[in-house]
């Protein structure tokens, strides 16, 4: 139970660091180029599609995360657990504290302050799952690189 909880934790971090990536250096950047007449339409868009995308991703992270405090993975302090887990609280809270409020802003009309902010703010989130993406495969991984196998480079 142990090993699929860290799995479905592994999984579910990794995807939303790339996705996380992939929103602050080309989604939320190329907001500011839909033209005046459309943008409204895009940004209610965006919040529909965008919802399931990450909003399934995130369940399974957090409720894996705090599962995990009860099935702490073989070799890991429960300090660090509980450092991943603080890393995903800041995220949650930036998204429902910054971001979402940007989106309000933008579903009204385009704003270019709003837009900044989202960008700009988004920044928290990006580090915060990156560091916690490192620290969840250090949990799966790092206690056993000296056992991985290795590939002689020729």
């Amino acid at each position: 139970m142990a090993n699929f909880i860290l799995c479905l934790n592994l999984i579910s971090t990794w995807y939303m660091v790339g996705l996380i990536w992939m929103v602050q250096v080309v989604h939320y950047p190329l907001f500011a180029n839909v033209s005046a007449e459309n943008y409204v339409e895009y940004q209610q868009l965006h919040e529909r599609y965008i919802t399931p995308v990450v909003g399934v991703p995130m369940i399974i992270e957090i409720v894996t995360a705090i599962l995990l405090l009860s099935y702490l993975p073989k070799g890991v302090s429960a300090t660090w657990v509980w450092v991943a887990l603080i890393l995903l609280f800041v995220v949650w809270l930036s998204t429902a504290f910054l971001q979402v409020p940007c989106h309000a802003k933008l579903n009204i009309a385009f704003d270019a302050d709003a837009h900044r902010r989202l960008v700009d703010t988004n920044w928290i989130r990006t580090v915060c799952w990156t560091l916690r993406g490192v620290l969840v495969a250090w949990f799966v991984f790092g206690q056993n690189i000296t056992t991985l196998p290795v590939v002689p480079v020729e």
